[in-house]
C-alpha cells in the first residue's frame, strides 16, 4: 500500500461529543476540522459531513448534503469510533442469545464473583449482554494421566489444537439445539454467542452449532473459539458476547456511513482502528476489537510524534477529557494487555494498556468532613459545569476559569439554554463564593470546638491548623491541586509500580483539557519535559493517519518450552507468519512494507501469571527455537516485572501469536511559521497569588520561539498553561515542548492544610496500592497472584492504620493489632512509621491439607504459629529459620509441617518486596516534606476519618431520636451451633460517639469459630466505612469515636491457644450481620465465606464461593457475588479442570433461594465438583442450620446444604463442618445459603424483604503474614490463619 497521490486522504476520530478530522490534501498540505458528532438538524453523519466540507472548501465544487459524496477524489479513509464503546456503556447493542455448556447458564453473571466497589452495600454490577441463555447438553473434558474415575470408556477421544487429549463425555444433540435456536429466532433475537467449555483447544462442537445457526438465519454468529481462542472460559465468554452484541451495531453504522458516498465507497481503502492500535479493513472490523478504537488513535499519535522528538525517552500519554483522564506508556513499543475491563465487561483480546481515572474537566468538586474531593461524579455534557449556564455544579473546569486560566473571550458562544452565549464567569464565581463560605464556616466551627473541648476526644482536637479562613482563589487552587494528584496516581501505577522511574519520562499531553494541568502534574512527578503536538486537540485523528495496518493470528498451545518442542513451535510459527503475510499482501502491501513479530504466551508451570513475550533483541541460537531466544526474553522480563525467577520450574507455552504490520509510509510535514508576539496580558492566580500572564495564539507563534511562564497558549481546540517556573519552546514542526522547573512551593508546615490533607490522602493510598501491585506481581501462589487474597497498608508511628488499599476487609483490624503489638513491646524504640502486608498462604501445616481443619480444637492443629519472628536480618532473608518454623507443626500429634514450602518461601519474599516498596515510597515522601510533616498528616488523615464517622453517628442519632425517642440499638444472631452474638450500641448525639457492647455473646467454643478480638475490630471498621457512605480514608480514625466492650473468654475474645481458623472466615461475617441489623442498614449476607478445600499430602486447592448480597432501602440484592468481609476471585472452570483432579459439573445461581419482598435478596449458587482421584475434602461453612435474616418483614433466606453423591448412588448430608477422605467418582454438591434483606419498611421506605444467599466459598482460611517495616529499621510482622504474629525489629 503506498501513499495516494493527487487525492484527498482522511483520518477521522468519531468521539462521543466531537468528531475530529485530519485531511491530507493533494498538494501535501494538512487540514484539521472539529465538528459535533450529533447534529441531526444539519447533517446525518459527522465523518461524512467532515469529508464533504473539506472537499467542497478545497475544490470549490458543490457537494450537496442531500446527495452521496463523490469518491473519485478520495484516496483513503481511516477511522476510529466510539460506536462500540457507547453501545457497551449504554447497553444499546443487538439483542443476543448465549449458547453455553449445560450447567453453566449463569457463569457470566457470576463472573469472578468479586464486587467492583468494596464498601458499596448496593452491589452495582453492569447487566450481562445477552437476553436469553440456551444450555447445550454437551461436555468435553481434558484427559488426565492417572485419572481414577470408575467410568465407562468415553464415546470419543480427540486431540485439541494445543496438543492436549480430550474426552467427549456427551455429544451434541443437534436436533435439540436446532429446536432451541428456532425458538430464539421466533422471539426476535438474531445474534448468537457460543461458549462451550474447552472450545479454545477443541472447537468442533462450537463450529457445528455455528454452521447450524447461520443456516437457520442468525445474522450474527460469534464463536468463542474464533473470536479469541484462549483458555479461561469467563473472559472468553464475555468477549464472545461483546462480539455478538456489538458487531451488528458496527455493521449498522458502517452501512449508514457508506451509504453517504457514491458507490458505497467501492474502490476506496477504508480502514478502522482496533483496540490494539492497528488498522483493519472495514469489513473485518468487529465488536470485540473495537471498544478502544477511539483512544487507541491517540496512543499511536503521541507515540509516533513524541518518542522520536524527545531523544527516544519513554513517554507517558496524558489524555484529559471531560469526565475522565486516560494515561498510557510508550517506550519504543506499544504496551498491550490481553484482559481488560470496560463498562463492566472483561474482554480477552489484545488491547493497548490504557489506565483511566475518573478525573476530568467535568469532575465535580466537593468539600466533605474537612477534605477537598474531586469526582468521581461528573457534570457530563448536560448540564455540564456551572459556567455552561445550564444550572450545572462546580467542576474542575470552573476552578480553572475562576483562577483566570481559561479566557471566555476565546471560547465559541455555544453555551446557555439557547447555545448562543459565552462561558459564564459570573455563575462560576457565585458557586465558588458559596462553597468558600461553607468551607470557612467548617474551619471556624471546628477551631472553636477544638478550643472549647481541648483534647476531649482524641485526635478531633487536631483540626484545621492556624489558617482560619481561605479565599475563593485558594479554594479553587486547592481543588486543582487535588485533581492533579488524582491524575498522578495512574501514572505512578504505570511507572513506579512496574519498576520504572517516573521522572525519566516525558509527559505527552493531548485532549482538550490536559494542557491546563500538564506542567503541574509533571512537576509533581518530577518530570522535566512536557510535549504537546501541534495537533494535540485532534491527536487521535492524526494518529490514525500515522498508524500501521495490522493483521494478527493466534492459536492456543500446551507445550513446554524446551528443545523437544522447538521443531513443533517453529512449524506453527511459520504457518501463522505465512497467514499474516498473505493477508497483508492481499490488502496491497509489498513485501518490503510488511513486518511480522512473533509472541509466545509463557508462564512457569503451576502458576497462573503468563506474559506475552517477544524475542525482539534475543536472536535464535542452538538452544532456542528459530524465532528467537524466548527463554532469555521471558526470564529477563519476568525478573523486571516480578523481581524474581524460578530457575528450576519448566516454562509453559499457552499461546502462539504473530502480529503482522503493513507500513503506511505516512509522514508528517513541517510547517515553519513566522508569527507575532504577545497577544495580551491577563491575570492568573498561582501559588504566589495573581501574576501577570502573557497570552499567545499558537497558530501565530514562530518556530524556535521561547515563552517563559507564566503564559497561556491558545489554539482552536485547547488551552496550554505554562507555569511560572517553566519555559515553553516552539519546535521546528510547530509543536510545544515545555521545560519543567521544580516547584518552589514544597515547604509545608505541620499545621493542617485542608488541601494538603486531600493530597496526602491520595499519596498514602497510592503507596498502599503500589505495595499491593508489587505483592501480586512478585508472589507465586494462586491465592495471592490470582485470587488477590492479600492486603497492604501504611501505619503511623503508634501502629495505627493510616491508609490501606481496597483489598480484603477482614484483614484490616488484625493487621493493626499485630503492628501495635510490636510498637508497645517492652524495649522496642518508637518507629518512624510502619508498612505491612498480609497474604493468605494456602498451606502452613496442621492436621489437614490447606490448613483449614473443620474440627480443630487448638491453634497448633491449624498450622505454623509465629509470634515475633525476624524474617530479614541485615538484608538477609532467613530461609533456614523460617523453614524450620513452617515445618514445626509436625511435632504435634496427627499434624504435618507445611505441604508447600516452595510457595510459602516465594510468597514471603514477595511480601518482603512489597514492604520494601512501601518503605521506600514513604521514605521518598519524607525526603520531600520532612518527617514531622508526614507524621502530622498521618494523624490528620486519621482525624478526617474520625470526623466522617462522628458526622454519620450524629445524623443517625438525630433520625433515631426523632423516630423512636431512643439512642440505643441492639441486635442478636446465632452461629449454627447456637452460640449467640449479641450487640448493644449506645450513641452520644452531641459527641458523635458510640459504645459497642458485645456483652451477652456466647463463650469460647470447642471448635474453631473463635474469633480473636482483632476480627471484631475488622468487622466494625468495615461496617462504619460502609455506613459513612462516602469515599473517606479507611483507617484507625474510624474507631476513635467508638468504645468496644468484648467479654473476655467469649467467642469474640477467646483464650490464647483457642482454635481460630473459622473465626476469620465465618464468625467475622456474622459480626457484620449483627452490626448492620442493629443499625437496620441492610439484610443479612450469606453469613460465611463458604470454605472448601481438597487435596493430598502433595498438593492442595481451595476457593471461596460467593452467594447472595442483602437488599437494602431501594435496592435488590445481587446474586452470586462475594459480600462484606471477603472479595476474593474464583478460579476459572477451564483452569480448575486443567490443573486439578476435578470436573466442575455445575456452577449456577440457586433460583428462589433469596428472600421475597419488594426488594429481594440475592440468590446463592449451586456448585458441583466431581473428583477424579482420591482426595481429602474439608468443608468449613455456616448458615447450614440458621437462616440469614430479613428486615422489616422480609423473609429469611434459604439455608445452605453440603451433600456428597457417591458412585453407588448414596447421597449424604455432610453438615456444615467436616473432613472426609473420598474415592474417585464422588461428587460434592454445594447449595449456597441465602439471606434476606428488606428495605426499611417504616420511615418512608417501602416494606420489603431482602435476603442474602451464601454459596460455598471454597477458601482456605487466610494465612496472614504481615511484614511491618520501619523506615530505617524494618519490622516484620506475620499472622497465619487469623493468629496474630509479631515482627522482630532489627
Amino acid at each position: 500500500m503506498t501513499e495516494t497521490e493527487g487525492k484527498f486522504d482522511f483520518a477521522i476520530d468519531r468521539g462521543g461529543t466531537f468528531t475530529d478530522v485530519f485531511a491530507r490534501l493533494p498538494d501535501g498540505r494538512e487540514r484539521v476540522l472539529k465538528l459535533l458528532s450529533h447534529d441531526p438538524q444539519n447533517y446525518k453523519d459527522a465523518p461524512t459531513e467532515g469529508i464533504r466540507r473539506v472537499l467542497a472548501e478545497e475544490t470549490g465544487q458543490a457537494f450537496p448534503r442531500e446527495q452521496p459524496v463523490e469518491t473519485s477524489l478520495i484516496g483513503w479513509i481511516r477511522m476510529g469510533t466510539t460506536v462500540a464503546t457507547n453501545a457497551l456503556l449504554e447497553r444499546q447493542g443487538e439483542r443476543t442469545a448465549l449458547l453455553v455448556t449445560k450447567g453453566f447458564k449463569d457463569l457470566l453473571h457470576i463472573g469472578t464473583q468479586a464486587r467492583p466497589k468494596l464498601f458499596d452495600l448496593e452491589v452495582a454490577v453492569p447487566d450481562v449482554l445477552y437476553d436469553e441463555v440456551i444450555e447445550v447438553d454437551e461436555r468435553v473434558v481434558l484427559r488426565q494421566d492417572g485419572c481414577q474415575l470408575p467410568r465407562k470408556e468415553p464415546k470419543r477421544i480427540v486431540t485439541g489444537s494445543t496438543g492436549d487429549s480430550l474426552e467427549v463425555w456427551r455429544e451434541l444433540d443437534m436436533q435439540r439445539v436446532e429446536d432451541d435456536l428456532r425458538g430464539v429466532l421466533s422471539r426476535g433475537i438474531h445474534s448468537l454467542a457460543v461458549l462451550l467449555l474447552h472450545s479454545y483447544t477443541w472447537s468442533a462442537h462450537e463450529k457445528a452449532v455455528g454452521s447450524l445457526a447461520r443456516r437457520l438465519g442468525f445474522t450474527q454468529v460469534s464463536l468463542s473459539s474464533e473470536v479469541m481462542p484462549m483458555v479461561r472460559a469467563v473472559p472468553r465468554g464475555y468477549t464472545v458476547c461483546a462480539d455478538a452484541y456489538l458487531t451488528p451495531k458496527i455493521r449498522q453504522y458502517l452501512k449508514g456511513f457508506t451509504s453517504g458516498f457514491r458507490g458505497g465507497l467501492e474502490g476506496v481503502s477504508v480502514l478502522f482502528m482496533q483496540s490494539d492500535g492497528g488498522l483493519t479493513p472495514m469489513e473485518q472490523f468487529c465488536g470485540s476489537r473495537a471498544v478502544l478504537s477511539g483512544p487507541a488513535g491517540g496512543v499511536v499519535g503521541y507515540a509516533i510524534t513524541s518518542y522520536s522528538q524527545t531523544e527516544n525517552k519513554p513517554v507517558i500519554g496524558f489524555d484529559m477529557g471531560g469526565t475522565s483522564t486516560d494515561v498510557s506508556r510508550y517506550a519504543g513499543h506499544y504496551e498491550h494487555v490481553f484482559e481488560a475491563t470496560t463498562a463492566g465487561v472483561t474482554l480477552q483480546a489484545p488491547q493497548l494498556d490504557i489506565n483511566t481515572v475518573a478525573a476530568g474537566g467535568g469532575s465535580r468538586l466537593f468539600f466533605r468532613s474537612g477534605m477537598f474531593v474531586v469526582g468521581p461524579e461528573s457534570a457530563g455534557a448536560h448540564p455540564g459545569p456551572a459556567c455552561y449556564r445550564k444550572g450545572g455544579p462546580l467542576t474542575v473546569t470552573d476552578a480553572n476559569l475562576a483562577l483566570g486560566r481559561l479566557l471566555p473571550s476565546y471560547f465559541p458562544r455555544i453555551f446557555g439554554p439557547g447555545e448562543d452565549e459565552p462561558l459564564s464567569s459570573e455563575e462560576t464565581m457565585e458557586h465558588f463564593q458559596q462553597l468558600t463560605r461553607e468551607i470557612n464556616h467548617f474551619l471556624y466551627t471546628n477551631q472553636s470546638q477544638s478550643s472549647a473541648n481541648g483534647s476531649a476526644h482524641s485526635n478531633s482536637s487536631r483540626v484545621m491548623g492556624s489558617k482560619s479562613e481561605m479565599s475563593m482563589e485558594e479554594v479553587a487552587m486547592g481543588f486543582i491541586r487535588v485533581a492533579n494528584e488524582a491524575m498522578c496516581r495512574p501514572i505512578r501505577a504505570l511507572t513506579q509500580a512496574k519498576g520504572h522511574d517516573t521522572s525519566q519520562h516525558v509527559l505527552a499531553c493531548f485532549g482538550g483539557a490536559g494542557g491546563q494541568h500538564a506542567c503541574a502534574i509533571a512537576q509533581a512527578l518530577g518530570m522535566k519535559t512536557v510535549f504537546i503536538h501541534k495537533y494535540s486537540g485532534v491527536l487521535s485523528a492524526y494518529g490514525l493517519a500515522l498508524a500501521d495496518v495490522v493483521e494478527e493470528v493466534q492459536e492456543p498451545c500446551s507445550l513446554q518450552y524446551n528443545p523437544r518442542s522447538f521443531s513443533e513451535l517453529d512449524h506453527r510459527v511459520e504457518q501463522l507468519t505465512q497467514r499474516c503475510t498473505e493477508t497483508l499482501r492481499d490488502r496491497g502491501f509489498s513485501s518490503s512494507q510488511i513486518t511480522t513479530e512473533v509472541f509466545l504466551h509463557l508462564r512457569y508451570e503451576k502458576t497462573d501469571c503468563a506474559l506475552m513475550v517477544t524475542a525482539t533483541g534475543y536472536p535464535g541460537n542452538s538452544r532456542s527455537c528459530k524465532s528467537g531466544d524466548f527463554r532469555s526474553a521471558f526470564t529477563k522480563r519476568y525478573l523486571q516485572e516480578f523481581g524474581f525467577t524460578i530457575p528450576d520450574r519448566p516454562i509453559m507455552v499457552d499461546d502462539i501469536r504473530v502480529r503482522g504490520s503493513g507500513k503506511s509510509g505516512i509522514k508528517s510535514v513541517t510547517n515553519t511559521k513566522m508569527g507575532s508576539g504577545i497577544l495580551k496580558i491577563t491575570k492568573c492566580y498561582f501559588e504566589d497569588g495573581y501574576l501577570d500572564t502573557s497570552v499567545y495564539l499558537w497558530e501565530e507563534l514562530p518556530c524556535d520561539h521561547n515563552i517563559p511562564g507564566p503564559a497561556i497558549i491558545i489554539d482552536k481546540n485547547s488551552t496550554i498553561l505554562v507555569e511560572p517556573s517553566c519555559v515553553a519552546h516552539l519546535t521546528e514542526g510547530g509543536d510545544v515542548c515545555i521545560a519543567v522547573g521544580s516547584d518552589p512551593h514544597c515547604l509545608l508546615g505541620t499545621e493542617l492544610n485542608t488541601v494538603q490533607l486531600s493530597i496526602f490522602s491520595h499519596r498514602f493510598m497510592s503507596i498502599a496500592e503500589q505495595m499491593g501491585r508489587v505483592l501480586q506481581r512478585t508472589s507465586i501462589s494462586t491465592n495471592i497472584k490470582e485470587r488477590l487474597d492479600f492486603s497492604c497498608a501504611v501505619f503511623g508511628p503508634d501502629g495505627g492504620l493510616v491508609s490501606n488499599a481496597p483489598h480484603i476487609p477482614v484483614h484490616l483490624g488484625a493487621m493493626q493489632e499485630t503492628v501495635q503489638y510490636q510498637v508497645f513491646r517492652s524495649g522496642v524504640s518508637g518507629p518512624v512509621f510502619f508498612v505491612a502486608s498480609r497474604g493468605h498462604h494456602a498451606d502452613i501445616g496442621g492436621i489437614t491439607p490447606g490448613s483449614m481443619p473443620p474440627h480443630s480444637t487448638s491453634l497448633q492443629q491449624e498450622g505454623a504459629v509465629f509470634t515475633s519472628f525476624k524474617l530479614v536480618t541485615a538484608g538477609v532473608f532467613q530461609e533456614e529459620a523460617v523453614t524450620e518454623a513452617l515445618m514445626a507443626p509436625a511435632q504435634y500429634p496427627d499434624c504435618s509441617g507445611t505441604r508447600n514450602l516452595h510457595d510459602n518461601l516465594s510468597d514471603l519474599r514477595a511480601q518482603v518486596a512489597a514492604n520494601q516498596r512501601g518503605s521506600t515510597l514513604v521514605g521518598e515522601l519524607i525526603d520531600s516534606y520532612g518527617l514531622a510533616v508526614v507524621q502530622a498528616y498521618m494523624g490528620y488523615i486519621q482525624t478526617n476519618a474520625e470526623l466522617a464517622v462522628r458526622d454519620m453517628l450524629k445524623e443517625f442519632a438525630r433520625c433515631r431520636q426523632k423516630q423512636t425517642g431512643s439512642l440505643e440499638v441492639e441486635a442478636e444472631d446465632f452461629m449454627d451451633d447456637g452460640t449467640p452474638i449479641r450487640l448493644r450500641v449506645q450513641i452520644n448525639e452531641n459527641e458523635g460517639s458510640a459504645v459497642f457492647d458485645f456483652t451477652g455473646t456466647g463463650t469460647e467454643v470447642w471448635g474453631n469459630c473463635n474469633a480473636p478480638r482483632a476480627i471484631t475490630f475488622s468487622a466494625l471498621i468495615y461496617c462504619l466505612r460502609c455506613m459513612v457512605g462516602q469515599d473517606i480514608p479507611l483507617n484507625q480514625g474510624c474507631l476513635t469515636p467508638i468504645k468496644v466492650i468484648i467479654p473476655s473468654g467469649s467467642i469474640l475474645q477467646p483464650s490464647q491457644n483457642a482454635a481460630v481458623v473459622g473465626g476469620n472466615v465465618l464468625t467475622s461475617q456474622r459480626v457484620v450481620d449483627v452490626i448492620f441489623r442493629a443499625f437496620e442498614v441492610c439484610a443479612a449476607s450469606q453469613g460465611c465465606m463458604n470454605n472448601v478445600t481438597f487435596g493430598s499430602e502433595g498438593s492442595g486447592y481451595y476457593e471461596t464461593v460467593a452467594g447472595g448480597a442483602g437488599a437494602g432501602p431501594g435496592w435488590t440484592g445481587r446474586s452470586g457475588v462475594h459480600s462484606h468481609m471477603t472479595n476474593t476471585r474464583i478460579t476459572d472452570p477451564e483452569i480448575l479442570e486443567k490443573r486439578y483432579p476435578v470436573v466442575l459439573e455445575h456452577f449456577s445461581l440457586r433460583p428462589g433461594s433469596g428472600g421475597a419482598g419488594e426488594y429481594r435478596g440475592g440468590d446463592g449458587v449451586i456448585r458441583k465438583l466431581l473428583f477424579r482421584n482420591k482426595v481429602v475434602l474439608s468443608v468449613l461453612t455456616e448458615r447450614r442450620s440458621t437462616r440469614p435474616y430479613g428486615l422489616h418483614g422480609g423473609d429469611c433466606g434459604a439455608s445452605g446444604l453440603n451433600q456428597l453423591h457417591r458412585a453407588d448412588g448414596r447421597v449424604l448430608n455432610l453438615g456444615a463442618k467436616t473432613t472426609v477422605s473420598l474415592e474417585p467418582g464422588v461428587r460434592l454438591d454445594c447449595h449456597g445459603c441465602q439471606s434476606l434483606f428488606p428495605t426499611f419498611g417504616s420511615d418512608g421506605y417501602s416494606k420489603s424483604l431482602h435476603w442474602i444467599c451464601s454459596v460455598w466459598n471454597f477458601d482456605f482460611h487466610s494465612i496472614i503474614i504481615q511484614l511491618v517495616w520501619r523506615w530505617i529499621h524494618a519490622v516484620m510482622c506475620y499472622q497465619f490463619n487469623t493468629f496474630e504474629s509479631l515482627p522482630f525489629i532489627y
